[in-house]
């Protein structure tokens, strides 16, 4: 009697038996890692540059008033206009994503995202063009959110299910590195650039430099995505790819047919898992609250309500969104060894309890002191975040994978990061006190503690399908 085949080695990674990968798959992995974060972070550049330049510049050049609040709070509505175009965003590439491809669609939201803020570089000022200066800028500005509604949920797929077995987390962690290390890319580029030209220097046209910089790292960053392979799992799901024969899986039968696309798939998510959207959003919230007051509102607020140096600032933010890159990674080796959601309830309940005295922080106008309390409230953040990315993509099938991630990831970017600056700036005109933003930024990591203590567990679960 002839012998069976033999099986392929296996190992177990989080919980799912798959066949080992390759020497070659294993070597692309850490490319398509490292191309996912290049996007991530030149988005988030973008958007910092944004942020930063909404916080010292936009508000008089395209939005004069004689009250300097007016103005800022002008700027800051352009801001959270993005937020609000994100959706689109979500839907557009979210049904690119899912049924044609993940490298599609981030490399049409990388090319979106930097004529935007190209754009934004060249635009001509209220002084110069009068009421279309800020119709313009609106415009861009809604372009950078439909792009980032597509960019995060497609480069956290293309890193996660390209991974090696056992270390889904790690890897989809890498491109959650982005939004704090575009973050440094462009206080690197704007601290230098107030150094040289002064304060007026950069208010009058320093300010367009960092947006104009962005067309170089937009054109490696499509360089880099252009040249990385398809999913294999989106490949599988979606029969464009050979499948993986059924002797290679353990603990499964053999594998149904490939599933057609959904024709658009936000509509089946919302009919099929409306609550693990809803609590998925939730779970990222609190978070997203935390990021977008420590490196955006905080920016403005420091110098603006309690007189502390611009500099002072931008150096806590950069330190504490540097030390949370420093622990971004070894914690997403840990959530491959012992789940995601122990480190992310962990990381949202020492938010909670951080808040108030990180922003109380605020009031010593202390620069050692500001710089620590940021420091460590940007690692509470990561070890909310860094299992993040694996879990929300864990939390939906294959083919709805790409709109359900982005989906609630972006929602709760939207709700609790994008308006962040417009409520901080409402509160803070109500009780002139920074302890109002521990008080906001807490609330919401308590419910982000709630709704990762209500969902399951993910670790264990078939990523395949």
């Amino acid at each position: 009697m002839p012998e069976s085949p033999a099986k392929p080695v296996t190992e177990a990674g989080g919980g799912e038996q798959v066949a080992l990968p390759s020497d070659s798959q294993r070597s692309t992995a850490p490319k398509v890692a490292v191309a996912s974060l290049i996007g991530t972070t030149i988005e988030y550049y973008d958007f910092a540059v944004y942020g930063t330049a909404s916080a010292l510049v936009l508000g008089p050049a395209f939005f004069p008033s004689g009250n300097a609040t007016v103005s800022t709070l002008a700027a800051f509505l352009t801001f959270a206009a993005a937020f609000v175009s994100r959706p689109l965003g979500v839907v557009l590439f979210g049904t690119i994503g899912d049924r044609l491809g993940r490298r599609r669609a981030l490399v049409a939201s990388l090319l979106l995202m930097g004529v935007a803020t190209v754009g934004v570089g060249l635009l001509p000022t209220y002084g110069t063009a009068g009421l279309l200066a800020p119709v313009l800028l609106v415009t861009l500005r809604l372009s950078q959110g439909v792009s980032m509604g597509g960019e995060w949920g497609g480069a956290v797929l293309l890193a996660a299910e390209q991974a090696p077995p056992g270390r889904r987390a790690l890897y989809a962690a890498v491109p959650n590195i982005g939004p704090s290390l575009g973050f440094l890319l462009s206080s690197a580029v704007i601290v230098p650039t107030l150094d040289l030209v002064g304060r007026d220097g950069f208010t009058d046209w320093a300010w367009r430099i960092p947006f104009l910089l962005s067309a170089v790292l937009v054109m490696v960053g499509l360089w880099v995505r252009t040249t990385v392979a398809e999913s294999p799992v989106f490949k599988e799901e979606t029969g464009g790819g050979t499948r993986t024969p059924a002797w290679a899986y353990t603990d499964r039968p053999a594998q149904p047919a490939p599933s057609p696309a959904s024709r658009f798939p936000l509509g089946t998510l919302l009919a099929r898992h409306p609550g693990r959207l809803l609590l998925g959003t939730g779970a990222a919230i609190g978070g997203s609250a935390v990021y977008y007051l420590t490196i955006v509102y905080s920016l403005s607020y420091g110098p603006r309500t309690l007189g502390i140096p611009q500099n002072t600032m931008l150096t806590a933010a950069s330190v504490g969104a540097a030390a949370g890159i420093a622990i971004t990674l070894p914690v997403a080796r840990l959530a491959d060894r012992i789940g995601r959601r122990p480190l992310m309830l962990t990381g949202a309940t020492g938010s909670v309890l951080w808040a108030v005295p990180m922003y109380a922080s605020l009031s010593s106008r202390n620069a050692l002191l500001i710089t620590g309390a940021y420091g460590v409230g940007l690692m509470l953040l990561a070890l909310m975040f860094s299992p993040m990315a694996a879990f929300l993509a864990e939390l939906f099938p294959a083919r709805l994978r790409y709109t359900g991630a982005s989906a609630a990831f972006i929602l709760a970017n939207t709700l609790g990061g994008g308006f962040a600056p417009l409520v901080a700036t409402w509160l803070n005109s109500q009780w002139s006190s920074p302890l109002v933003l521990g008080f906001y930024s807490g609330g919401l990591c308590l419910v982000s503690s709630a709704c990762v203590a209500a969902l399951p567990e993910t670790r264990e679960g078939d990523f395949a399908v």
